[in-house]
Protein backbone atom coordinates (compact mmCIF):
# COMPACT_ATOMS: atom_id res chain seq x y z
CA UNK A 1 0.00 0.00 0.00
CA UNK A 2 1.00 3.80 -0.94
CA UNK A 3 1.17 6.25 1.75
CA UNK A 4 1.06 9.68 0.91
CA UNK A 5 3.97 12.00 2.73
CA UNK A 6 2.12 14.44 4.23
CA UNK A 7 0.04 11.46 6.23
CA UNK A 8 2.73 9.48 7.02
CA UNK A 9 4.83 12.91 8.77
CA UNK A 10 0.90 13.29 10.75
CA UNK A 11 1.66 10.06 12.40
CA UNK A 12 4.71 10.66 13.37
CA UNK A 13 4.24 13.36 16.47
CA UNK A 14 1.56 11.15 17.97
CA UNK A 15 4.40 8.72 18.59
CA UNK A 16 6.09 11.14 19.99
CA UNK A 17 3.29 12.10 22.14
CA UNK A 18 3.14 8.51 23.48
CA UNK A 19 6.57 8.04 24.29
CA UNK A 20 6.81 11.58 25.87
CA UNK A 21 3.59 10.59 28.18
CA UNK A 22 5.29 7.22 29.03
CA UNK A 23 8.16 8.64 29.84
CA UNK A 24 6.31 10.95 32.34
CA UNK A 25 3.83 8.60 33.91
CA UNK A 26 7.05 6.54 34.86
CA UNK A 27 9.28 9.50 36.42
CA UNK A 28 6.17 10.17 38.21
CA UNK A 29 5.75 6.75 39.66
CA UNK A 30 9.13 6.55 40.55
CA UNK A 31 9.09 9.62 42.24
CA UNK A 32 5.78 8.61 44.73
CA UNK A 33 7.89 5.23 44.94
CA UNK A 34 10.61 6.92 46.12
CA UNK A 35 8.69 9.46 48.58
CA UNK A 36 7.03 6.69 50.26
CA UNK A 37 10.22 4.75 50.72
CA UNK A 38 11.75 8.04 52.12
CA UNK A 39 9.12 8.54 54.33
CA UNK A 40 8.89 4.59 55.73
CA UNK A 41 12.59 5.42 56.31
CA UNK A 42 11.69 8.10 58.62
CA UNK A 43 9.51 6.62 60.31
CA UNK A 44 11.24 3.16 60.66
CA UNK A 45 14.19 5.69 61.98
CA UNK A 46 12.18 7.91 64.15
CA UNK A 47 10.92 4.70 66.22
CA UNK A 48 14.28 2.49 66.42
CA UNK A 49 15.96 5.90 67.49
CA UNK A 50 13.28 6.89 70.15
CA UNK A 51 13.54 3.11 71.35
CA UNK A 52 17.26 3.21 71.68
CA UNK A 53 16.47 6.83 74.06
CA UNK A 54 14.45 5.20 75.70
CA UNK A 55 16.66 1.89 76.57
CA UNK A 56 19.21 4.69 77.83
CA UNK A 57 16.69 6.42 80.99
CA UNK A 58 16.12 9.81 78.57
CA UNK A 59 14.23 12.19 80.87
CA UNK A 60 10.33 12.04 79.63
CA UNK A 61 7.67 13.40 82.51
CA UNK A 62 5.03 12.04 81.22
CA UNK A 63 6.53 8.96 80.43
CA UNK A 64 7.21 8.94 84.03
CA UNK A 65 4.41 9.59 85.31
CA UNK A 66 2.47 6.88 83.22
CA UNK A 67 5.38 4.31 84.65
CA UNK A 68 4.89 5.13 88.43
CA UNK A 69 1.10 5.06 88.06
CA UNK A 70 1.15 1.57 86.64
CA UNK A 71 4.08 0.26 88.75
CA UNK A 72 1.74 1.34 92.08
CA UNK A 73 -1.72 -0.04 90.44
CA UNK A 74 -1.71 -3.91 91.24
CA UNK A 75 -1.36 -5.65 87.50
CA UNK A 76 -3.24 -8.51 88.63
CA UNK A 77 -1.17 -10.87 86.16
CA UNK A 78 -2.37 -9.02 83.50
CA UNK A 79 -0.31 -7.56 80.76
CA UNK A 80 0.80 -4.09 81.58
CA UNK A 81 0.64 -1.16 78.54
CA UNK A 82 1.87 2.21 78.55
CA UNK A 83 0.11 5.43 77.89
CA UNK A 84 1.26 7.13 74.46
CA UNK A 85 3.47 9.84 74.67
CA UNK A 86 1.62 13.33 73.91
CA UNK A 87 2.60 14.90 70.85
CA UNK A 88 3.42 11.82 69.41
CA UNK A 89 1.21 9.90 66.20
CA UNK A 90 -0.21 6.69 67.16
CA UNK A 91 1.23 3.42 65.46
CA UNK A 92 0.09 1.82 62.52
CA UNK A 93 -1.64 -1.68 62.81
CA UNK A 94 1.51 -2.89 60.34
CA UNK A 95 4.07 -1.47 62.71
CA UNK A 96 2.48 -2.61 65.62
CA UNK A 97 2.76 -5.98 64.53
CA UNK A 98 6.32 -6.13 63.49
CA UNK A 99 7.97 -3.66 66.33
CA UNK A 100 9.13 -5.47 68.95
CA UNK A 101 7.83 -4.25 72.75
CA UNK A 102 9.81 -1.20 73.49
CA UNK A 103 12.14 -0.87 76.85
CA UNK A 104 9.98 1.02 78.97
CA UNK A 105 7.17 -1.80 78.52
CA UNK A 106 9.94 -4.58 79.00
CA UNK A 107 10.92 -2.09 82.61
CA UNK A 108 7.15 -2.20 83.71
CA UNK A 109 6.40 -5.65 82.84
CA UNK A 110 9.81 -6.77 84.79
CA UNK A 111 8.86 -4.67 87.72
CA UNK A 112 5.50 -5.84 87.57
CA UNK A 113 6.67 -9.39 87.83
CA UNK A 114 8.93 -8.89 90.49
CA UNK A 115 6.29 -7.36 92.82
CA UNK A 116 3.33 -9.76 91.82
CA UNK A 117 6.31 -12.35 93.33
CA UNK A 118 6.42 -10.66 96.88
CA UNK A 119 4.99 -12.84 99.43
CA UNK A 120 1.76 -11.44 100.95
CA UNK A 121 3.06 -8.79 104.12
CA UNK A 122 5.93 -8.39 102.74
CA UNK A 123 8.80 -6.36 104.51
CA UNK A 124 10.50 -5.53 101.64
CA UNK A 125 9.12 -1.64 101.44
CA UNK A 126 11.17 -1.25 104.99
CA UNK A 127 14.09 -2.80 103.45
CA UNK A 128 14.44 0.08 101.00
CA UNK A 129 14.24 2.23 103.48
CA UNK A 130 16.63 1.00 105.72
CA UNK A 131 15.50 -0.02 109.32
CA UNK A 132 12.93 1.85 110.27
CA UNK A 133 12.06 2.16 114.09
CA UNK A 134 9.14 0.39 115.53
CA UNK A 135 6.01 1.75 116.01
CA UNK A 136 5.41 2.32 119.43
CA UNK A 137 1.77 3.59 119.08
CA UNK A 138 0.54 6.68 120.34
CA UNK A 139 -1.42 8.94 122.81
CA UNK A 140 -4.33 11.54 122.95
CA UNK A 141 -3.95 14.27 125.93
CA UNK A 142 -4.86 17.61 126.65
CA UNK A 143 -3.48 20.06 129.48
CA UNK A 144 -4.28 23.74 130.72
CA UNK A 145 -3.88 26.13 133.95
CA UNK A 146 -6.61 27.29 135.95
CA UNK A 147 -4.95 31.07 136.85
CA UNK A 148 -7.71 31.63 139.49
CA UNK A 149 -6.67 28.46 141.45
CA UNK A 150 -3.36 28.02 140.11
CA UNK A 151 -3.92 24.42 139.28
CA UNK A 152 -2.59 22.44 135.87
CA UNK A 153 -5.13 20.34 134.74
CA UNK A 154 -3.95 17.50 132.62
CA UNK A 155 -5.94 14.92 130.93
CA UNK A 156 -5.13 11.17 129.78
CA UNK A 157 -7.48 10.33 127.05
CA UNK A 158 -6.59 7.42 125.09
CA UNK A 159 -3.66 5.62 123.42
CA UNK A 160 -3.63 3.58 120.29
CA UNK A 161 -1.45 1.24 118.04
CA UNK A 162 0.47 0.14 121.75
CA UNK A 163 2.88 -2.61 120.94
CA UNK A 164 2.28 -6.16 122.32
CA UNK A 165 4.47 -6.91 125.23
CA UNK A 166 3.07 -10.08 126.99
CA UNK A 167 3.57 -13.79 125.48
CA UNK A 168 -0.55 -13.18 124.85
CA UNK A 169 0.06 -10.73 122.19
CA UNK A 170 -0.94 -8.06 124.04
CA UNK A 171 -0.14 -5.30 127.14
CA UNK A 172 -1.58 -4.05 130.05
CA UNK A 173 -1.19 -0.66 130.00
CA UNK A 174 -0.89 2.58 132.28
CA UNK A 175 0.45 6.01 132.15
CA UNK A 176 3.07 8.03 134.51
CA UNK A 177 2.52 11.49 134.70
CA UNK A 178 5.76 14.03 135.65
CA UNK A 179 6.55 17.34 135.63
CA UNK A 180 10.21 17.81 134.99
CA UNK A 181 12.81 17.65 136.43
CA UNK A 182 10.91 16.39 139.41
CA UNK A 183 10.83 13.05 139.30
CA UNK A 184 9.58 12.26 143.22
CA UNK A 185 6.28 13.30 142.74
CA UNK A 186 4.24 11.43 140.04
CA UNK A 187 0.54 10.70 138.68
CA UNK A 188 -0.71 7.35 137.77
CA UNK A 189 -3.90 6.15 135.83
CA UNK A 190 -5.66 2.71 135.88
CA UNK A 191 -4.54 -0.20 134.27
CA UNK A 192 -6.09 -1.21 131.56
CA UNK A 193 -6.09 -4.83 131.07
CA UNK A 194 -5.43 -6.49 127.25
CA UNK A 195 -6.31 -3.85 125.94
CA UNK A 196 -3.61 -2.09 123.05
CA UNK A 197 -6.15 0.48 122.45
CA UNK A 198 -7.07 1.85 126.16
CA UNK A 199 -9.48 4.59 127.24
CA UNK A 200 -8.43 6.34 130.07
CA UNK A 201 -10.38 9.73 130.34
CA UNK A 202 -8.68 10.21 133.85
CA UNK A 203 -8.05 14.16 134.84
CA UNK A 204 -5.31 15.10 136.65
CA UNK A 205 -4.75 17.78 139.13
CA UNK A 206 -1.34 19.79 140.27
CA UNK A 207 -2.77 22.26 142.71
CA UNK A 208 -1.09 25.35 144.44
CA UNK A 209 1.49 25.67 141.52
CA UNK A 210 2.28 28.82 140.09
CA UNK A 211 2.07 30.21 136.77
CA UNK A 212 5.98 30.90 136.37
CA UNK A 213 7.15 27.86 137.82
CA UNK A 214 4.74 25.68 135.35
CA UNK A 215 6.63 27.36 132.02
CA UNK A 216 9.57 26.20 134.21
CA UNK A 217 8.42 22.48 133.55
CA UNK A 218 8.20 19.58 131.08
CA UNK A 219 5.55 17.49 130.90
CA UNK A 220 6.60 13.98 130.90
CA UNK A 221 4.12 11.07 129.84
CA UNK A 222 5.57 7.31 130.18
CA UNK A 223 3.02 4.37 128.70
CA UNK A 224 3.84 1.00 130.46
CA UNK A 225 2.84 -2.28 130.11
CA UNK A 226 1.86 -3.66 133.86
CA UNK A 227 3.41 -6.98 135.05
CA UNK A 228 2.35 -8.55 138.25
CA UNK A 229 5.16 -10.95 139.06
CA UNK A 230 8.06 -9.03 137.59
CA UNK A 231 9.58 -5.35 136.47
CA UNK A 232 6.86 -3.04 133.97
CA UNK A 233 7.76 -2.78 130.65
CA UNK A 234 8.20 0.73 129.16
CA UNK A 235 6.55 0.96 125.68
CA UNK A 236 6.90 4.39 125.41
CA UNK A 237 7.18 7.98 125.93
CA UNK A 238 6.77 11.69 125.32
CA UNK A 239 7.36 15.11 126.52
CA UNK A 240 6.60 18.42 125.94
CA UNK A 241 7.97 21.81 127.22
CA UNK A 242 5.20 23.94 129.10
CA UNK A 243 6.37 27.44 127.95
CA UNK A 244 5.33 25.97 124.34
CA UNK A 245 1.74 25.55 125.05
CA UNK A 246 -1.05 28.00 125.34
CA UNK A 247 -2.37 27.35 128.71
CA UNK A 248 -4.86 29.74 128.70
CA UNK A 249 -7.51 27.00 127.61
CA UNK A 250 -7.31 23.03 127.23
CA UNK A 251 -5.21 22.37 124.63
CA UNK A 252 -5.02 18.57 122.73
CA UNK A 253 -2.64 16.80 121.71
CA UNK A 254 -1.77 13.82 119.56
CA UNK A 255 1.46 12.43 120.13
CA UNK A 256 3.47 9.66 118.13
CA UNK A 257 5.27 7.44 121.26
CA UNK A 258 9.20 7.47 121.32
CA UNK A 259 11.27 4.94 123.16
CA UNK A 260 11.60 5.39 126.73
CA UNK A 261 15.27 7.55 127.26
CA UNK A 262 16.06 4.36 129.64
CA UNK A 263 15.45 2.05 127.21
CA UNK A 264 16.58 -0.34 124.96
CA UNK A 265 18.38 1.52 123.14
CA UNK A 266 21.20 1.02 125.99
CA UNK A 267 20.59 -2.98 126.43
CA UNK A 268 22.79 -4.20 123.40
CA UNK A 269 22.12 -6.22 120.26
CA UNK A 270 21.69 -9.85 119.78
CA UNK A 271 22.55 -11.81 116.17
CA UNK A 272 20.64 -15.24 116.21
CA UNK A 273 19.39 -17.19 113.11
CA UNK A 274 16.15 -19.39 112.84
CA UNK A 275 16.20 -22.64 110.87
CA UNK A 276 12.24 -24.12 110.27
CA UNK A 277 12.22 -27.84 109.27
CA UNK A 278 8.21 -28.05 108.19
CA UNK A 279 9.02 -32.15 107.36
CA UNK A 280 10.48 -32.40 111.04
CA UNK A 281 8.01 -30.30 112.46
CA UNK A 282 11.01 -28.02 113.93
CA UNK A 283 12.83 -24.68 114.51
CA UNK A 284 16.83 -24.25 115.47
CA UNK A 285 17.80 -21.10 117.50
CA UNK A 286 20.88 -20.46 117.22
CA UNK A 287 22.69 -18.24 119.69
CA UNK A 288 25.30 -16.67 117.48
CA UNK A 289 26.64 -13.38 120.11
CA UNK A 290 25.57 -10.25 121.36
CA UNK A 291 27.24 -6.94 121.15
CA UNK A 292 27.68 -3.77 123.43
CA UNK A 293 25.38 -5.09 126.11
CA UNK A 294 24.79 -3.08 128.66
CA UNK A 295 26.82 -3.17 131.95
CA UNK A 296 24.90 -4.68 135.14
CA UNK A 297 27.66 -5.09 137.14
CA UNK A 298 29.71 -2.52 139.47
CA UNK A 299 32.65 -3.23 137.38
CA UNK A 300 31.05 -1.91 134.41
CA UNK A 301 30.71 -5.60 132.73
CA UNK A 302 28.29 -7.95 133.09
CA UNK A 303 28.69 -12.08 132.96
CA UNK A 304 25.68 -12.95 130.40
CA UNK A 305 23.83 -15.78 129.46
CA UNK A 306 21.29 -16.49 127.37
CA UNK A 307 17.62 -18.06 128.09
CA UNK A 308 15.50 -19.51 125.21
CA UNK A 309 11.49 -19.64 125.97
CA UNK A 310 9.16 -21.93 123.63
CA UNK A 311 6.30 -20.18 124.11
CA UNK A 312 2.66 -22.09 122.90
CA UNK A 313 -0.53 -19.51 123.52
CA UNK A 314 -0.27 -18.10 127.32
CA UNK A 315 2.06 -21.19 128.28
CA UNK A 316 5.67 -21.84 128.34
CA UNK A 317 6.73 -25.65 126.87
CA UNK A 318 10.34 -25.50 126.94
CA UNK A 319 13.23 -23.78 127.84
CA UNK A 320 17.15 -23.53 126.94
CA UNK A 321 20.05 -22.09 127.93
CA UNK A 322 23.28 -20.90 126.94
CA UNK A 323 26.87 -20.90 129.04
CA UNK A 324 28.26 -18.21 130.70
CA UNK A 325 29.90 -15.76 129.83
CA UNK A 326 32.27 -14.21 132.37
CA UNK A 327 33.00 -10.27 132.62
CA UNK A 328 32.03 -9.90 128.74
CA UNK A 329 29.30 -7.07 127.23
CA UNK A 330 30.32 -8.59 123.54
CA UNK A 331 29.98 -12.31 124.24
CA UNK A 332 30.21 -15.05 121.39
CA UNK A 333 27.93 -17.98 122.29
CA UNK A 334 27.53 -20.30 119.17
CA UNK A 335 25.06 -22.27 120.51
CA UNK A 336 21.75 -24.24 118.80
CA UNK A 337 18.51 -25.27 120.37
CA UNK A 338 16.10 -27.34 118.06
CA UNK A 339 12.38 -27.33 119.19
CA UNK A 340 9.52 -29.58 118.40
CA UNK A 341 6.86 -27.20 116.45
CA UNK A 342 3.75 -28.59 114.78
CA UNK A 343 3.03 -26.86 111.57
CA UNK A 344 -0.46 -25.85 112.89
CA UNK A 345 1.32 -24.42 115.85
CA UNK A 346 2.90 -21.94 114.32
CA UNK A 347 0.83 -18.66 114.72
CA UNK A 348 0.75 -19.03 118.10
CA UNK A 349 4.29 -19.82 118.55
CA UNK A 350 6.29 -17.50 120.03
CA UNK A 351 10.23 -18.20 120.92
CA UNK A 352 11.22 -15.87 123.82
CA UNK A 353 14.68 -14.85 123.77
CA UNK A 354 16.59 -12.96 127.24
CA UNK A 355 19.92 -12.04 127.88
CA UNK A 356 20.62 -12.51 131.55
CA UNK A 357 23.48 -11.39 133.90
CA UNK A 358 25.05 -14.07 136.39
CA UNK A 359 24.72 -12.90 139.66
CA UNK A 360 26.67 -15.26 142.52
CA UNK A 361 25.07 -13.39 145.27
CA UNK A 362 21.53 -12.12 143.86
CA UNK A 363 19.16 -12.78 141.91
CA UNK A 364 20.00 -12.37 137.97
CA UNK A 365 19.45 -9.38 136.17
CA UNK A 366 17.92 -9.63 133.00
CA UNK A 367 19.32 -7.57 130.25
CA UNK A 368 17.41 -7.10 127.54
CA UNK A 369 14.52 -9.39 125.84
CA UNK A 370 13.36 -10.45 122.38
CA UNK A 371 10.07 -11.64 121.38
CA UNK A 372 9.69 -13.72 118.03
CA UNK A 373 6.23 -14.25 116.51
CA UNK A 374 3.91 -13.36 113.92
CA UNK A 375 2.80 -10.80 116.51
CA UNK A 376 5.91 -8.93 117.75
CA UNK A 377 7.84 -5.90 116.23
CA UNK A 378 8.50 -5.20 112.68
CA UNK A 379 12.09 -6.48 113.14
CA UNK A 380 11.19 -9.75 114.50
CA UNK A 381 8.03 -10.37 112.11
CA UNK A 382 10.06 -9.81 109.09
CA UNK A 383 13.02 -12.41 110.74
CA UNK A 384 9.79 -14.51 111.62
CA UNK A 385 8.65 -14.67 107.70
CA UNK A 386 11.79 -14.95 106.70
CA UNK A 387 12.32 -18.08 108.32
CA UNK A 388 8.79 -19.44 106.79
CA UNK A 389 9.71 -18.54 103.07
CA UNK A 390 13.13 -19.71 103.45
CA UNK A 391 12.52 -23.44 104.61
CA UNK A 392 16.12 -25.81 105.72
CA UNK A 393 17.91 -22.39 105.35
CA UNK A 394 19.76 -20.90 108.40
CA UNK A 395 18.51 -17.12 108.63
CA UNK A 396 20.47 -14.98 110.81
CA UNK A 397 19.16 -11.00 111.68
CA UNK A 398 20.44 -8.89 114.20
CA UNK A 399 17.82 -7.79 116.86
CA UNK A 400 17.82 -5.11 119.52
CA UNK A 401 17.47 -5.80 122.75
CA UNK A 402 13.91 -4.35 124.57
CA UNK A 403 13.45 -3.68 128.53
Amino acid sequence: MYLHPEAASAGAPSRDVLLVSAIITVSLSVTIVLCGICQWCQRKLGKRYKTSLETVGTPDSSRGRSEKKTIKLPAGGKAVTTAPVPGQPPQDESDRKTEPHSSVSDLVNSLTSEMLMLSPGSEDDEAHEGISRENLGRIQFSVGYNFQESTLTVKIMKAQELPAKDFSGTSDPFVKIYLLPDKKHKLETKVKRKNLNPHWNETFLFEGFPYEKVVQRVLYLQVLDYDRFSRNDPIGEVSIPLNKVDLTQMQTFWKDLKPCSDGSGSRGELLLSLCYNPSANSIVVNIIKARNLKAMDIGGTSDPYVKVWLMYKDKRVEKKKTVVMKRCLNPVFNESFAFDIPTERLRETTIVITVMDKDRLSRNDVIGKIYLSWKSGPGEVKHWKDMIARPRQAVAQWHQLKA
